[in-house]
This record gives structure tokens, C-alpha cells and sequence, in this order.
């Protein structure tokens, strides 16, 4: 009887299947393969709450609420929102005189100035570029047993950084991470006659091919190497998956094997997806001129001069080996070994003359990895693949877009075989009726707003995924987000200075928490935990040791003992020389697929692997470990109490009010100082500890409360 319910339930899959694709092929009852509809906002006088709406924001939320019979929280106070306000937009905590200076601010324009103003930070791009990454499966290594480094990625981050802040429209955005060398070929010598100078538009065009460095860094097994083929389809599947998570927001990867089983997506669909990127080709350009790696290599003869002297090092330890050696012998040596120091700092240092790149005296022409072509004797053909194996080879398949998602754009593309089908898929993607590019992005922005998308599976907007919970909302803002430009600025403004946004998070009504104890209505602002490299952020922030330099190779901060146990090679985590480095933002520390930074493994960073829709929230014993025990918070709580001390002058009421100012951007209830003030005196009289260290611990009470690792 099992037998039989079993095969009846694969039956029914089966149909339920075919009947799916082709009722999706036909347009019929597929939410997101419809070209979105703007949908009128609805009317604020035929809503009960139509005084509080600022915008189409508050207009559908409200109208949505009221169905249900529940209002709107009320407003959050003003330094709820300054705080909210930095760290959602750049990930900073604010001083306590920009708390102030907004707080005291009667004009009415006070919030949407403070939102440009923080638009206008250089660290806006740092917070909204690590969003991205997430999605870009971002890692500065391969995975897997050896791990290999990936010394060009982070390019790809800081073009990631650069984009955001200069409000780079999306659609460009996606056609230069897709196609940048297709649509804009060029190179650093196009025009011979500027040997030393590169144009603006070479500077562009250079750019636009760094964001193709979003295809270099997925993961890879270093012995795929020794089979060329296997290689060549484990990057071409790397490449197909995240092109349709990222841009698509679709489960693409499920149709390798067979068609897929919900989504109108079949096998031939995903492997012409694959034949888009068979012509093309990691490869490693250089960041300067011929010219300029002309004058690089006049100085080789230096790198043999260093080579030279550590031969002559190794020949003496050679000679004498298993010898107890004089002072002369031992001053000899040491002799031998300032040789080598003197001519490695004797190397030039310098930067070449494109932005963000450094050659920091290693001699090494600067590079970056993006996508070029194979040459055309050793273009590799795409064949479908019987259940997705290697070996498994049906007929051959030709570069194409998915069948329904063209049916759906009334697009009959014929994709260039075998240069230039990128192009093609990018200008595709970017057409302002397509059904999921915009919704997919403006989904993205709510989610990094609120916690959660309207769709809440931003990667899968097929039919497995969770439908919008406001569709005539998503429709909206993706065709408002077109009509602006693709500006993602625009949509933090138009999203940011809603009632909706604005709203408190503390409300509780017990009528909502019956009705939507999940808040999908959005009743009240969602509470959010900061994701580990802004908590990381916020304790150097607080601590005022915060080095916001931006840019550059990853940094290394050093690790303790039981930290750095599960690494096999110590090797992997070569710690940045100069202190100043270790404090930088999170963003910038080293990112390896197989060791994930400690704190940011137990604050919940995402597998890198795949991309990532959204980060786990978890609440486990070793946070609490973490920010409690290791020697590293307690270091920054140090730091936190002598800035404390610095500002508040000597005051122990003084020294709290600061404190609650830097760490929540507000001031102590009586009750809070009252109870502040008893822990200090309770740890003086304990310990022979003088005042500051029991600040130092009363500042460290306040990295472990809720309220400093969560945005209200």
C-alpha cells in the first residue's frame, strides 16, 4: 500500500508539473513572470489613518492594515530615528553630538536632510556594498581543501563600494557586473598617443570590466584543474546559479538535473543559460599603462638582487649547520640577513595612476580578474547533460534565453553565437518592462530596510518561494524605481521618510499580535540585530578606535590561540603588520570560504558558497561567550571607558549619561543610572580595581545588553 501511495504522490508531482509549465509558458496565473502594473496608490482621505501617509508607501501598508482591522504604531522618538537612520544607512554609530544636533532641530526638513546627509557619506557604499555582497557570494579564497586565494577580489569589493556611493543606476549596475567588456571594450592602451594618461572614458570603460569580477570569485576546487573539462562545467554552473539567484531572483540551479519541478524553467533553459557564458574566460588584466609596467620593470634588477641575497643566506645556513657558531659566524649571519631586509625596503614604492590601485613596493604589476573570451580554436560546446552529470552528454545547446521569461518580455532576442551573448542577456535584463529585474532589486532595498522583503525569499520568486505579501506595493516601487532612474538612493529616500519607516518598534498591541504575531503587515517597525560586521563596527565605534580608511587588499586582525585552533595552515591568516589595520570596519577583513572570522561565525556570516538571500539570526551560548569573555571586547570596553572618561570629564553620572549617549543615542532613565552606578560601586568595593576599570566593566555590560546589538 506504501509502494503504491508513493508512486501515485509522483504521479500527481508529474502532472501537476507539466501542467505547471505549461500554464506558466502561456503567461497563465504566474505572479512574477507578469510585467509589473503600477497600481495606483490608494486615496489618504478614503483611509482612517490618511493624516499620517507621506507617501504611495503609507498609502498601500495603511490600506492593507486597515482590511485587517489594525493601525500603524505610532512614531518612534527622534533619537530612536537618528540612530536607526545611521545604522541602516551607513552602518555608524552616531556621535552623541549628531544625536543632539537632530534631536534639537525643530525644522521640519531635520529627517530628510539627515537621510541626504548620510547618502552623501563615503561609508553609505561600505554598509549597502556588504548587503551586496552577500548576494555576490563574496570570499577572498576558492573553499574546499586547499582553499586557494583569491588575490584579485577584492577589486570586486571595492567596486562594489565605489558603485553604491556614486549611485550608479542599477541597470547599469547589472549590465557592467553581466557584460562590462562586451558592452564597453577598452583597454589601458586604447589611444597610443596618451602612453602615461587615461582618459576618463578608459577609466570608465576599466570600471565597468571590474564589475565582472563578480564571475571570478565563486568558489573552486583546486583539483578540478587536473580535469579541464570538469572545471570549465563547474564554473559555467557556478556562473549560470548566480546569475539566475542574484539577477533573477529564481532557484535557476534546480533545472540542471531535470526540468524544474515548480518553476517554468527547463533543463534545455538552464544549459542555453551555461552556452551564454561558454565563451568566456577568467583572465587577470593589468591596472597600469605599457608604459607604466615599463617603468615598473626597470627595477627588476632589484627583485634579483634580493633573490641573489637569499641564496647567499640559505648557502651559509647550509655551511654551517650543526655548528655552534662564533660571535664572528653569528654577526656574519645577521650581517646576511639585514642584506635581504635593506634591499626589500630598498624596492619603489608607488600607485598606479587608476584609483584604488596600489603596488605598495611589492614590485607586482597591480591586476585585476574579469571576464574575457577563450580564443576560437578552443571554444568548448554546451551540451545538455543527462541528469546533470558530466558524462551524461544529449544534444549540444545553443546560447538562448529562458523560454517563458521571453515569452514574458515579448522578446525575441537571437543571442549572438558564439561573442557577445553576455551583452545580449544583460540589455535583456535591464529592459524596463522585464517582470522580475526590478522587483527582484527594490525587494532587496525593503529587505535591508525592514529585516524581511515583501517577497520574503528574496533568491526565489518562483512558485516555491513566498508570494508578496503586498503585491500591489512590489509592483509599485519596481516601476517607481524605473521611472527614477534605477536610483537606489532615490528609494532609500522615498522609503526612509515614510510614516511607515518611521514608526515605533516598541508598540505592542494585543489585537495585532493576535492578528499578525509575525508582523508581515508591518503594523510596527521590525526589530533588527546587527549583522556581525556592523556589530563589529559599532563596539570600535563605540570605542572610538575605529580606523575608517577605506579600501584595499583585506586585513588580517590577529587571533588567540583557540581561535585560530581549527585552522589547519596557520599560514592562511597572515596577520596585518600595522596595529592600526586590525580595527578597520568589518568589511574589509579577510573573507575565507573554509575559516570564517570567529566573531562573525558566531554572529551568524553566511556560507559563502552560494549566494546569500538573507543571514540566519541566531541566539546561541557562544555570542555571549564571545562578547563577554574574549580578550579582544574586553580591549575595545577599555577603550569605550577611557573615551568615556576623556568626554564626561569625572563625574560617575557624567561618565553614564555619555556612555548611554555613544552606545543607544540616548540618555539614561533614573532607573538605569541608578543601577549603573550601584555595579560600579559594587565591582570598586570587590576589587582593589581603581573607578576606570569598573567603568571598563560597566562599558562592556553595555556591548552585551539587546538593545546596543539591535536597531529599533
Amino acid at each position: 500500500m506504501l509502494k503504491i501511495t508513493w508512486v501515485l504522490f509522483l504521479a500527481v508531482i508529474g502532472l501537476g508539473h507539466a501542467n505547471l509549465i505549461r500554464s506558466a509558458t502561456a503567461n497563465d496565473d504566474y505572479w512574477s513572470f507578469q510585467k509589473p502594473v503600477r497600481h495606483p496608490a490608494p486615496e489618504a482621505g478614503q483611509l482612517q489613518h490618511g493624516a499620517r501617509i507621506v507617501n504611495a508607501v503609507d498609502a498601500f501598508l495603511f490600506q492593507a492594515l486597515e482590511k485587517h482591522g489594525l493601525a500603524p504604531a505610532p512614531a518612534a522618538d527622534k533619537h530612536t530615528l537618528v540612530r536607526r537612520a545611521y545604522l541602516d544607512l551607513i552602518g555608524l554609530l552616531p556621535s552623541p553630538e549628531q544625536v543632539e544636533a537632530f534631536v534639537t532641530n525643530p525644522s521640519a526638513d531635520a529627517w530628510p536632510r539627515l537621510i541626504n546627509e548620510l547618502l552623501d557619506s563615503k561609508h553609505y557604499g561600505e554598509r549597502w556594498g556588504r548587503h551586496w555582497l552577500d548576494v555576490a557570494r563574496y570570499a577572498d579564497s576558492g573553499g574546499y581543501e586547499t582553499d586557494i586565494y583569491l588575490r584579485n577580489a577584492w577589486r570586486y569589493r571595492d567596486y562594489v563600494v565605489k558603485s553604491f556611493n556614486d549611485d550608479k543606476p542599477y541597470d547599469q549596475f547589472v549590465q557592467e557586473q553581466i557584460a562590462g567588456d562586451e558592452l564597453w571594450p577598452d583597454n589601458l592602451d586604447l589611444d597610443p598617443k596618451r602612453v602615461y594618461h587615461i582618459t576618463a572614458d578608459q577609466k570608465k570603460h576599466l570600471e565597468a570590466r571590474i564589475g565582472t569580477g563578480l564571475y571570478t570569485l565563486g568558489p573552486l576546487i583546486h583539483e578540478s584543474r587536473l580535469d579541464a573539462r570538469r572545471l570549465h562545467y563547474e564554473t559555467l554552473t557556478d556562473w549560470a546559479d548566480t546569475t539566475g539567484s542574484v539577477f533573477l531572483g529564481l532557484s535557476f540551479g534546480c533545472a540542471r538535473c531535470h526540468d524544474h519541478k515548480f518553476d517554468p524553467l527547463t533543463q534545455t533553459d538552464y544549459f542555453a543559460m551555461q552556452a551564454i557564458f561558454a565563451s568566456s574566460k577568467e583572465v587577470e588584466i593589468p591596472l597600469m599603462t605599457a608604459m607604466e609596467i615599463g617603468d615598473t620593470r626597470q627595477a627588476y634588477p632589484k627583485i634579483v638582487a634580493i633573490d641573489e641575497a637569499r641564496k647567499r643566506y640559505r648557502l651559509y645556513e647550509q655551511q654551517t649547520a650543526g655548528k655552534t657558531l662564533s660571535s664572528e659566524e653569528q654577526t656574519h649571519k645577521e650581517k646576511l640577513l639585514i642584506d635581504i631586509a635593506q634591499k626589500v625596503l630598498a624596492l619603489p614604492a608607488g600607485a598606479a595612476s587608476v584609483p584604488g590601485t596600489r603596488y605598495d613596493g611589492l614590485m607586482e604589476i597591480p591586476t585585476v580578474s574579469v571576464l574575457g573570451h577563450e580564443q576560437p580554436a578552443l571554444l568548448k560546446t554546451v551540451h545538455r547533460l543527462e541528469r546533470g552529470e558530466l558524462y551524461g552528454m544529449k544534444e549540444q545547446i545553443q546560447a538562448a534565453l529562458p523560454g517563458a521569461l521571453a515569452q514574458a518580455t515579448d522578446s525575441e532576442v537571437d543571442l549572438p553565437k558564439p561573442y557577445g551573448s553576455r551583452k545580449a542577456l544583460a540589455l535583456w535584463l535591464t529592459e524596463p518592462d522585464h517582470p522580475l529585474t526590478s522587483r527582484v532589486m527594490v525587494n532587496r532595498i525593503w529587505q535591508w530596510h525592514f529585516g524581511r522583503g515583501l517577497v520574503a525569499t528574496p533568491n526565489d520568486f518562483g512558485a516555491m518561494g513566498q508570494e508578496p505579501t503586498h503585491p500591489e506595493l512590489l509592483d509599485w516601487l519596481a516601476t517607481e524605481f524605473i521611472e527614477r532612474g534605477w536610483s537606489i538612493k532615490d528609494m532609500h529616500r522615498l522609503i526612509m521618510t515614510s510614516s511607515s519607516y518611521q514608526m515605533s518598534s516598541q508598540h505592542i498591541s494585543e489585537k495585532a499580535v493576535q492578528a499578525d504575531p509575525e508582523n508581515y503587515l508591518l503594523w510596527r517597525m521590525p526589530r533588527r540585530r546587527l549583522e556581525a560586521e556592523a556589530l563589529w563596527d559599532a563596539v570600535h565605534t563605540a570605542a572610538g578606535t575605529i580606523n575608517l580608511k577605506m579600501g584595499g587588499r583585506p586585513v588580517v586582525p590577529p587571533l588567540a590561540e583557540d581561535e585560530i585552533a581549527s585552522l589547519r595552515d596557520t599560514f592562511r591568516w597572515p596577520v596585518s603588520a600595522d596595529p592600526q589595520e586590525h580595527t578597520r570596519r568589518g568589511l574589509y577583513i579577510l573573507v575565507l570560504r573554509n575559516f570564517r572570522f570567529p566573531m562573525f561565525s558566531v554572529f551568524d556570516a553566511p556560507v559563502s558558497s552560494v549566494s546569500c538571500p538573507t543571514r540566519d539570526v541566531t541566539t546561541v551560548a557562544p555570542q555571549a561567550l564571545w562578547s563577554l569573555n574574549n580578550r579582544s571586547v574586553f580591549s575595545q570596553a577599555q577603550a569605550f571607558a577611557s573615551r568615556v572618561r576623556k568626554e564626561a570629564g569625572t563625574e560617575a553620572h557624567d561618565w553614564i549619561d555619555r556612555a548611554w549617549m555613544i552606545a543607544f543615542a540616548r540618555h539614561p532613565t533614573d532607573r538605569e543610572t541608578r543601577e549603573a552606578l550601584s555595579l560600579m560601586d559594587t565591582l570598586s568595593q570587590t576589587d582593589t580595581a581603581a573607578p576606570v576599570d569598573a567603568l571598563a566593566q560597566l562599558c562592556l555590560s553595555l556591548f552585551n545588553l539587546n538593545e546596543f546589538a539591535f536597531t529599533d
